[in-house]
């Protein structure tokens, strides 16, 4: 099979993308209805549906909290009807699209020649409303092949502090970043005095409100009306109350959306026989995945992801370029510190540059382990739309900065082809901090965060401390005394006594 002069053909390309939404808050659409919808359009989107329909073989679809089928990819290639053979699921988390999109171009570059959709959503108010069902989708059994392997996410030491979601994690992350200088120190790996809650506090609603820029011009966004600006999304108030510790609502994810994401993916030979138009071809040019010391209480440092920075630099190396020859970014947005983290370790410079094309988890919508299909979508858009040796970049996160993915797509053929690099040895040889359990004494307060009932109430403060040798612990207090001290205070730096039973005051 061959492709276009000067195409490998066997080069794995994005040949069809399509999103479905429901914004209307006056009614919900279940996921499976939204993930066939956005199926079908990329289908449309191929300008060959039929034939493309015809020679697809491998469905793929996101871990899913509101779609209860036993196998959802079975269920929507025959929703489709198409003569799908192979299906795969992944596991819970954020990097979902990308390894399904790595595993499919992998699979490409060794010789499938048939078609893979990839698909994704969520349809979370719609399960709250009591319509988790769809009556033109109904459930096909099946046994699909499960990406990856999984694991607790949180340390027992973690857990015994009441370490367990990521509103927990991601504000410490932030705070830490704060402890260490703030974005300028990040950026330029000079760590300076702790930077005051208000100044920033200040600079995350302006970056947050470039955010919220980009989604209102996003039509299967989940911005209605104007977009926010830094004053909203920092203030609080009844429509924004205060969740942990710096963050508002405005400065979260927002889980509660019906969204569905869908992409086409094949070789360059199997494209050009199928009539897919040329000017619809993306290139899948580069992967790379690895995680962090799993464990968030072993990483050396809270503001750091030696992972995002070994995968960043294989993709880039990969297709020979650097971070600001990309024409288009989207980084992983569940909160404000994963930004911060990754623009650092990738080199983004967050004051010249808004690194999303959709708005982000906040305002694009965060529909669980399917939101980087969504930038997929967007991306795959504005490559065919751009000049002809434009590149974009994406990246992915799963759990606490635990689970990371980062790939470049580019509107040209890659020089060397398809790359997928695994850099968890480049991770695994990084220094690793000791985290004790029990831990009775004097420690030293390197971040923390409190989080906040919905009537506004501080309602526990979690800390991450370190003890003389170096090591961390974990230590939490529901004390309503010393949780408003907490949050009053800015313990960053003081002294607190451990009760050897993961609780402190200070």
């Amino acid at each position: 099979m061959t492709g276009p002069a000067g195409v490998d053909p066997a080069a794995p390309v994005l040949i069809g993308v399509g999103q479905a939404a429901h914004r209307d808050r006056a009614g919900a659409t279940p996921a499976a209805a939204l993930v066939r919808a956005a199926a079908h359009r990329a289908l449309d989107d191929t300008g060959a549906p039929e034939t493309v329909r015809a020679r697809l073989r491998t469905v793929g679809v996101a871990h899913c909290l509101s779609w209860a089928a036993t196998d959802p990819a079975a269920t929507l290639a025959a929703a489709l009807g198409a003569p799908a053979g192979r299906t795969l699921t992944t596991r819970p988390g954020g990097t979902a699209p990308l390894d399904l999109l790595h595993h499919a171009a992998t699979a490409i570059r060794a010789g499938d020649d048939h078609v893979t959709l990839l698909a994704g959503g969520e349809g979370i108010r719609a399960l709250r409303a009591g319509l988790a069902d769809d009556p033109e989708t109904p459930d096909v059994p099946g046994a699909p092949h499960v990406l990856g392997t999984d694991r607790a996410p949180s340390h027992p030491a973690e857990e015994r502090a009441g370490l367990y979601q990521p509103l927990n994690y991601y504000p410490l992350f932030e705070n830490a970043i704060r402890a260490t200088g703030g974005w300028p120190a990040l950026r330029d790996r000079d760590a300076t005095d702790v930077v005051p809650v208000p100044e920033h506090t200040r600079w995350l609603g302006e970056l947050w409100a470039r955010f919220a820029q980009a989604g209102a011009a996003n039509p299967y966004g989940c911005v209605d009306g104007d977009p926010p600006d830094a004053d909203r999304i920092t203030g609080v108030g009844p429509t924004n109350r205060l969740v942990a510790h710096p963050y508002p609502k405005l400065l979260t994810a927002n889980i509660a959306v019906d969204q569905a994401a869908a992409v086409l993916v094949c070789s360059a030979g199997t494209a050009a026989a199928l009539g897919v138009p040329r000017d619809r071809w993306v290139f899948v040019a580069a992967g790379a995945g690895a995680t962090d010391h799993w464990h968030v209480g072993e990483r050396a440092h809270l503001h750091r992801s030696p992972a995002v920075a070994a995968a960043g630099r294989a993709v880039l190396a990969a297709v020979g370029r650097g971070v600001d020859d990309l024409a288009h970014l989207d980084l992983y947005s569940c909160f404000p510190s994963a930004v911060q983290v990754a623009a650092a370790e990738l080199g983004v410079d967050l004051d010249r540059r808004t690194p999303t094309v959709t708005g982000g988890l906040t305002f694009a919508g965060g529909p669980a382990s399917s939101y980087t299909f969504h930038a997929l979508a967007e991306l795959t858009a504005r490559l065919r739309a751009g000049a002809p040796d434009d590149a974009a970049l994406a990246t992915a996160v799963g759990w606490f900065l635990t689970k990371h993915a980062v790939t470049v797509l580019t509107a040209a053929p890659p020089p060397t082809g398809f790359r997928y690099a695994d850099a968890q040895s480049e991770v695994d040889a990084t220094p690793r901090r000791r985290l004790v359990d029990g831990y009775r004494g004097e420690a030293v307060v390197e971040s923390w965060t409190a989080t906040y009932d919905r009537d506004g109430a501080p309602s526990a403060a979690y800390a991450s401390c370190l003890l003389p040798d170096g090591a961390r612990t974990f230590a939490s207090s529901t004390d309503p005394d010393t949780v408003t001290a907490v949050a009053q205070a800015d313990p960053i730096g003081a002294r607190v006594s451990l009760d050897g039973d993961a609780t402190f005051t200070i």
